[in-house]
């Protein structure tokens, strides 16, 4: 089982990211246009007793009027934080926003942190039932047991929408999917199994509970706590263990472990031994997920055995136990069908549904996702990665089909072929592409020089960069300069990451006769003019790090105009034969992408020039897995209203049907026309009006002027602007650049480094 290294940061680091612009991870945002009068009448007074009579008539229409049904309660009195203890409510707040944000990055749902200062599990229950008719969902999180117990299932009862406690059913539902595949691989029965769970907390419960309703017999699973097996007739059993006790002479791990065919672990490091692992039965299935350390480490387990089937809860092994993988989409699944709970069956068709997806092969927009990797189904893959974007169209589908099914809908859904794809609009495409840029050049460890290394933005994006795994950062500045700012960042001064600067004589001396030979005759420059450039220009040094071999990638900028930048670059690296040299960016609002170009090279592109960045654009779109589909913009769709400035871009069209490109394409036509459905009806003809995802802009004045505008005055993601066309992988971020858009552009630049063939000398 190979392990993968894991990302480290400081605590200054982790700190600055939750203080940073606005402190915390959430925030409250309007889904209505509140800018004239009538829509604050309409939002608030007089408008708003419409809704309010209906809700009043009617309680079920709230989900029609409200914001109900797509939010989520995430509660805790900080009892059990994240395996740290009771460390109080005001404390479990960042883990608490923290799932929120989760729930709204995976599943589009919506959902405010609740930190309850109370240890009285009847002071508790009644809070959330006071405040419950807000909600459409309520997510426990990190309250210690037997209260989590007490809680939930007393809320189950007097509330009318979904209670989980996502420690408990979280873990069980992912942890039944390992074993419902692991059974499979191995080729055992579920009903025949011999399986010993370590630990008897609120997740060992779940699991237990999750295990028997999905087959196991009562008698086939052996339960271990501190004092050693649960048994018939052992004192002091509370009435949650006592119902996973069985009749049998094992009193010891090492008496219940005999022949064992699963072993579960949910207890402490160093619980399970090599000894006992050998005492197993064939083809074993060891899931050791304590965390942070597992009940014993898969090297260890190798050691001793090599036909276990062996899965953990951390990311660096294969077959990582994350609640992740279930708890957004359980609850999307129930909140879309307005469920009044979460049941058993709702639970075993979300672990059925995971083990499925992980049979399924792999499509290659996934793999893509994924970081170029392709999993196959195997002892190394029985669940489904955190980050496959399939996730979010198979699990909701599977909840809200068995709600149906039991009765606890209040809405039925008539074609779930539908639901499906508006089911996948609701993923944020950015940080699925980001990560599967990211997972493929891990791999990769490419040399990426931060041209700027002095910058305090750059350096910090280097040192992610670094510490994320992603590569090996080199930074271009005076070393003591850079040292200072690493030290004020929060790390030592000797931070391992290498420095680079004209005192490194041969480097600049091959540099000179690089430079000198291409400039010599197209500018008449002598040699000292050469050296003299290489010494007090880092953007010119650093691309020439890159034109002779010396590094794999660049980036750069932040500390000048991208124009200035650009002009340093071409000096030292030509365009790729062939091509066009233009700015594309990276635009995601609502679920949807749409790319940009050009927005920072060709002030006025004429016909021919569009239709190569056309061209251009949908390779490089393709490189990140998406279909391109790509929209002439004008002020004008399709002739109306023609005027000469008009004629450009339909000569554009033109020329591109001549060459009979593979992607889909068509104008010119609005902005509206090209993104919003609306518009499918008045032009049935095109397959692109409504849908486009590529914007070749006019000319540069309206492709900066719109970019600029979308980064300043909405919630869009951004990316970019990326250099398409140049000979090298070099990128160059805006003027002041943050941190983290320094970073995806260096992990671009690396990522085209191996993905696309360039001409290096």
């Amino acid at each position: 089982m190979k392990k993968t290294k894991i990302d480290h940061y400081t605590d200054k680091e982790a700190l600055e990211f939750h203080s940073h612009n606005k402190p915390g991870k959430i925030e409250i945002s309007s889904s209505k246009n509140m800018t004239t009068k009538r829509d604050l009448a309409l939002a608030y007074s007089p408008g708003v007793a419409a809704p309010v009579r209906a809700i009043s008539e009617n309680p079920e229409t709230a989900f029609d009027y409200t914001s109900k049904g797509n939010l989520v309660a995430v509660i805790s009195n900080g009892s059990a934080i994240l395996g740290m203890g009771n460390l109080g409510a005001l404390a479990s707040k960042p883990v608490m926003e923290g799932k929120a944000v989760l729930f709204k990055r995976f599943a589009d749902i919506d959902s405010i942190d609740l930190e309850i200062d109370s240890s009285d599990t009847d002071e508790i229950i009644n809070s959330i039932k006071n405040f419950s008719p807000s909600f459409g969902g309520i997510n426990l999180e990190d309250i210690a047991a037997p209260d989590c117990f007490v809680i939930e299932e007393k809320l189950k009862e007097i509330l009318d929408i979904p209670v989980f406690h996502d420690d408990q059913h979280g873990t069980a539902i992912i942890t039944t999917a390992a074993l419902i595949n692991a059974l499979d691989i191995s080729k055992k029965s579920i009903k025949k199994v011999k399986i010993v769970v370590n630990g008897a907390g609120a997740s060992a419960m779940a699991c237990a509970n999750l295990f028997k309703k999905s087959g196991v017999p009562q008698n086939n699973l052996i339960m271990v706590d501190r004092k050693g097996v649960i048994f018939k007739g052992r004192e002091n059993l509370n009435q949650w263990k006592s119902v996973h006790a069985i009749e049998t002479k094992d009193r010891t791990l090492l008496d219940a472990i005999e022949n064992a065919d699963v072993f579960l672990g949910l207890s402490a490091k160093g619980a399970l031994t090599k000894a006992m692992v050998k005492k197993m039965a064939k083809n074993p299935i060891i899931f050791a997920c304590a965390n942070p350390d597992p009940e014993i480490t898969p090297e260890e387990i190798e050691e001793v055995r090599n036909d276990a089937i062996i899965a953990t809860g951390r990311s660096d092994y294969p077959n990582q136990v994350n609640n992740l993988i279930g708890f957004p989409y359980i609850f999307r699944g129930a909140l879309d069908v307005r469920s009044k709970t979460i049941n058993e069956e709702m639970k075993v068709a979300a672990a059925h549904a995971i083990a499925n997806l992980a049979k399924e092969d792999v499509p290659d927009e996934v793999v893509a996702a994924m970081g170029g990797e392709r999993p196959h189904y195997g002892k190394d893959y029985i669940i489904p990665s955190t980050f496959d974007p399939r996730l979010i169209s198979v699990i909701p589908v599977a909840v809200a089909k068995a709600a149906i099914e039991t009765g606890v809908a209040r809405i039925k859904i008539n074609n779930f072929e539908i639901y499906k794809e508006q089911l996948k609009q609701r993923l944020d495409p950015t940080v699925t592409i980001m990560q599967g840029v990211n997972n493929y050049i891990k791999k990769k460890s490419k040399r990426v020089v931060f041209a700027d290394g002095e910058d305090e933005n750059m350096l910090k994006a280097a040192i992610a960069f670094k510490n994320s795994k992603l590569g090996i950062p080199i930074l271009i500045g005076k070393n003591e300069k850079i040292k200072e700012q690493i030290k004020k960042i929060g790390y030592k001064e000797n931070f391992d990451i290498e420095i680079v600067n004209s005192k490194d004589t041969p480097k600049r001396e091959k540099y000179v006769k690089y430079i000198f030979k291409r400039l010599q005759r197209e500018q008449g420059m002598l040699e000292r003019d050469c050296d003299r450039l290489i010494r007090n220009d880092r953007v010119i040094w650093a691309s020439c790090m890159v034109a002779c071999g010396d590094a794999d990638a660049m980036v750069t900028g932040n500390t000048r105009r991208y124009s200035s930048s650009l002009e340093k670059i071409t000096r030292v690296v030509d365009p790729r034969p062939g091509e066009i040299m233009f700015g594309l960016n990276l635009v995601v609002n609502r679920g949807k992408t749409i790319f940009i170009c050009d927005t920072s090279v060709i002030e006025y592109p004429d016909a021919n020039q569009l239709a190569e960045m056309a061209t251009s654009a949908a390779r490089v779109v393709r490189l990140f897995g998406i279909d391109p589909k790509v929209a002439f913009l004008s002020h004008s769709t399709f002739g109306e209203p023609a005027t000469d400035r008009t004629k450009r871009i339909s000569d554009a069209v033109q020329i591109l049907k001549k060459k009979k490109v593979d992607f889909k394409f068509d104008g010119e036509m609005q902005p509206d026309v090209a993104l919003e459905e609306i518009y499918k009806e008045l032009y049935p003809f095109s397959d692109i009006v409504g849908n486009s995802n590529v914007l070749i802009m006019p000319s540069q004045h309206s492709a900066a002027i719109s970019y600029k505008m979308i980064k300043s005055m909405s919630r869009a993601k951004l990316i970019g602007p990326l250099l398409i066309g140049l000979g090298l992988p070099i990128e160059i971020a805006p003027l002041r650049t943050s941190t983290s858009e320094i970073l995806n552009l260096a992990s671009i630049a690396a990522y085209s480094a191996d993905v696309i063939k360039y001409n290096k000398n």
